[in-house]
């Protein structure tokens, strides 16, 4: 099943399971169901608890704030990734803070879904992945959603928990199929999940055993469906062989899994669509560093796309945007 569908699958079931669950966002009501049509149907159903907004995406994640401490479990859909910075305040001067503030007797566990990134020719203002600028506060979850993750098993797990999180969703995985990689064959690579107890799961796909890899590639979201493409055809045309992990959770990281391959592989590279410089790939390749620089052949290869405005010309917008040819130049180099 494709991801849009898979999405709104979750919601009803999520929303049909557990009466907590409220859903707020701008024109997700139907006939629409949101701009992405991942709300399609939820109004109808249960026009109660799906509650469509004024065009104020503060007021938005303010609103379920309050409820999320009154005892809901609130979902927002932001409507572009890019409007995300209108939360800021919200998300890291109140949500994130209120448990630690009060002692653990106050939670507000409000998750946040917002469709992101370029490819679309959307423009400088509808187009970026700006999930980077929310790293590293504290209490707060970032997760990218990705093929190989089930969006059902995430967002449960996400409502279980009592602190906010940001789930990023790439606008061009809603028409890809979501795939099931433990232990199954995921195009011509081998998936199985790996995690620490306590963590959302990570996947690592690999096209040859993994002894015979000589880098690992680190991406989440579209991107590792980028990289995935690109290690098939460097393994097809090339036989330069790669391991790709691709974390669900990307702040806090779960760097189990990643280390794991490191010390079979003895190279690095961080593939992400968002800007170079100041990046996770950067701090990646610090914690990397951290846990045993000696046992790489060669630095990390931090690779992102240009830092600079995104251009509204597709062409333009191809030349900024992190690509395949990229991808694949900066793997082999990092293989060899």
């Amino acid at each position: 099943m494709i991801f849009v569908r898979e999405l709104n699958e979750t919601l009803h079931r999520l929303l049909e399971t557990d009466e907590r669950v409220v859903i707020l966002g701008e024109d997700i009501a139907d006939p629409y169901g949101g701009a992405f049509k991942v709300t399609r149907g939820l109004t109808s159903k249960f026009p109660d608890r799906v509650l469509t907004t004024p065009v104020s995406e503060a007021g938005i994640v303010g609103v379920a704030a309050g409820l999320a401490m009154s005892g809901y479990r609130p979902i927002v859909e932001i409507m572009f990734g890019d409007f995300v910075t209108l939360t800021f305040d919200q998300v890291v001067n109140h949500i994130s803070k209120y448990s630690a503030m009060y002692d653990g007797k106050v939670t507000c566990p409000v998750i946040i879904r917002t469709p992101s990134g370029g490819h679309r020719g959307y423009g400088p203002t509808h187009s970026q992945s700006l999930e980077k600028h929310f790293l590293g506060v504290p209490h707060l979850t970032v997760v990218a959603a990705s093929p190989y993750h089930d969006p059902d098993a995430i967002l449960s797990a996400l409502l279980r928990q009592d602190e906010p999180a940001l789930y990023v969703e790439h606008k061009l995985l809603y028409p890809e199929h979501v795939v099931r990689p433990s232990g199954s064959r995921i195009g011509d690579a081998i998936g199985r999940e790996e995690s620490t107890d306590g963590w959302l799961p990570s996947v690592v796909l690999s096209q040859v055993p993994a002894e015979d890899c000589t880098v690992t590639v680190l991406a989440y979201g579209y991107s590792a469906l980028l990289a995935a493409q690109a290690l098939e055809e460097l393994a097809v045309e090339e036989e330069v062989f790669g391991e790709l992990v691709v974390p669900s959770q990307i702040a806090p990281m779960d760097w189990g899994p990643v280390e794991a391959s490191v010390k079979r592989t003895g190279s690095l590279l961080t593939l992400e669509e968002g800007t170079a410089d100041w990046s996770w790939g950067t701090e990646a390749a610090a914690e990397i560093g951290r846990r045993g620089f000696s046992r790489l052949r060669r630095p990390v290869q931090v690779v992102a796309s240009q830092p600079t405005v995104i251009p509204s010309s597709r062409d333009l917008e191809r030349k900024v945007l992190v690509g395949s040819d990229t991808m694949k130049e900066a793997i082999r180099e990092a293989a060899a």
